[in-house]
């Protein structure tokens, strides 16, 4: 987890949106109704999938659905599911090689956790922590108290006329896969 991508948070948006939809939805369906890059956001998909996030929905109306109830997927798992697990910070142990050390560091510079790695890695666990004790539910209730009382017809409605274009175009396209606006 070195850096957190914009992959995560295009992941995350994606996800709030299957939280309340009800009907699958395609990765073009949901790039197109953030105004985000296609293409990048198909990519995203298959990761969430390997991870149980996602699953995915065949037929003429297929794409994407929640895997688990939202209270199940934590911040941590989607992060972790697009990045990979990857440490925050890879120690160079430079610590040893001060020029005063010569080629002999003393035992008692290199002796244990580096002190600067020992400091990330309470970094790290904080963070992770966080991002495991925040849930997708978590996301979708702050959004839902934000949001003017009609917006959620308003997307419901931008899904089903959606889902009803899709229908018209590809009534046989497969799950997920990228079909043509």
């Amino acid at each position: 987890m070195a850096h957190i991508t914009v992959g995560v948070e295009y992941g995350i948006h994606s996800l709030l949106w299957l939280v309340d939809s009800g009907k699958p939805l395609s990765s073009r369906d949901l790039a197109d109704l953030q105004g985000i890059s296609h293409s990048f956001l198909a990519k995203i998909f298959p990761k969430l999938e390997k991870a149980g996030i996602v699953r995915a929905s065949e037929g003429a109306r297929g794409g994407y659905l929640l895997a688990r109830a939202p209270e199940e997927i934590s911040f941590l798992e989607i992060v972790d599911a697009i990045e990979g697990r990857k440490p925050l910070f890879d120690c160079q142990e430079i610590r040893g090689r001060c020029a005063i050390f010569g080629q002999s560091p003393p035992k008692w510079a290199t002796r244990g956790l580096c002190s600067v790695h020992a400091v990330m890695l309470r970094a790290e666990k904080a963070m992770r922590d966080t991002l495991a004790g925040q849930s997708l539910a978590d996301l979708g209730q702050a959004v839902a108290d934000k949001a003017p009382s009609d917006f959620s017809s308003d997307v419901q409605a931008w899904i089903g006329n959606r889902l009803e274009g899709r229908l018209a175009k590809s009534p046989t396209a497969p799950a997920g896969e990228e079909v043509p606006s």
